[in-house]
């Protein structure tokens, strides 16, 4: 095998082979880690992760960024607490439609305001926070136990999570969508360069449109299984979110500049970071380290560091060409 070829391996599954890595490293160090309770813990707490970063998969695909899910989340986890008396029904449309309203925000700022995506989702990423903590009366919202809401974040459909199965059918529908429709292609052409799409004759405002509003459901969504699965509509939780979904997306192997990525290996970063952490903390239960929860931002920060910095290498080295790449 050449270099040429091991290197575009690597770009390509070199966070499904660090995933396999961590854990098969976690297998032989820990007792319980491949263990029922710790698998489905794992599962069902990052489902929240997989949804946010599934949405920042596409958008920044075409070229943008989404800074405002970690507060769309959260604005959608107190919607549908208020909501969730009424029914599973009424607490997911809640929580799901806050989120479709902040992505329809972003959408005209981007494509009819002709803002920044940074700048328009900053905006917004205000607005929802504060639009959460009015909404709560800048408390936790406790969910209604009675109407059976719960169940969407902490019940389980045989012996697999709720959860997690709602992520894994949004990543089937989102890797359908990459790869088998003109929509996906789209998308991927905008990253690789907007002007070329538009005279090319692709619909790129349409596009660019329809992922801002689907990554806003999506955070409306893990915002709806966040409270459900922790009892309460939380206005200030969120906070860092989005750069989770940003790391997984590159760790991934989807480049910022767009152009170029995978929805099935996003969900492989999701886990990648997931488990990274969840070691972390059954090496402080085994008392050879004690870090707080703060550490893991920093661990975090220092991690998509190296991964961008690889990317970059890889990149430069195998030529990849933008809009050429979707899931493999």
């Amino acid at each position: 095998m050449n270099s040429a070829r091991l290197v575009r391996i690597i770009g390509t599954y070199g966070v499904v082979i660090a995933l396999a890595a961590l854990v098969l490293f976690g297998f032989l160090r820990y007792d319980r880690f491949l263990g029922f309770f710790n698998v489905v813990s794992v599962l069902r707490y990052n489902s929240m992760f997989a949804l946010v970063a599934l949405g920042m998969c596409f958008v920044i695909m075409t070229g943008g960024i989404d800074l405002s899910v970690g507060s769309v989340a959260a604005l959608g986890s107190v919607a549908s607490a208020l909501a969730s008396p009424h029914g599973i029904a009424a607490g997911l449309a809640a929580g799901v439609g806050a989120g479709l309203a902040a992505g329809l925000i972003n959408a005209l700022l981007v494509t009819r305001g002709n803002l920044m995506p940074f700048i328009a989702t900053l905006a917004t990423m205000l607005a929802a926070s504060g639009s959460a903590l009015l909404l709560a009366g800048n408390q936790t919202v406790s969910v209604s136990y009675e109407s059976g809401f719960t169940a969407i974040g902490q019940g389980n459909f045989w012996i697999f999570p709720i959860p997690a199965i709602i992520a894994l059918v949004a990543y089937v529908l989102g890797s359908v969508v990459l790869n088998y429709t003109s929509t996906g292609r789209t998308v991927l052409a905008i990253g690789g360069g907007e002007d070329a799409s538009r005279l090319m004759g692709l619909r790129t405002d349409r596009v660019k449109f329809l992922v801002y509003v689907a990554s806003g459901c999506l955070a409306g969504l893990a915002g709806v299984v966040l409270a459900s699965q922790f009892g309460a509509g939380q206005p200030i939780e969120g906070v860092g979110w989005e750069l989770f979904a940003i790391a997984a997306v590159v760790v991934g192997g989807t480049l910022l500049t767009g152009g170029s990525g995978s929805v099935l290996t996003t969900l492989a970063g999701v886990l990648l970071l997931g488990i990274l952490f969840n070691i972390l903390n059954f090496e402080n239960g085994m008392g050879w380290i004690s870090l707080s929860a703060y550490w893991q931002s920093v661990i975090r920060g220092l991690f998509l560091l190296v991964v961008v910095l690889l990317q970059a290498r890889l990149t430069g080295r195998r030529g990849t060409r933008p809009g050429t790449r979707g899931d493999v």
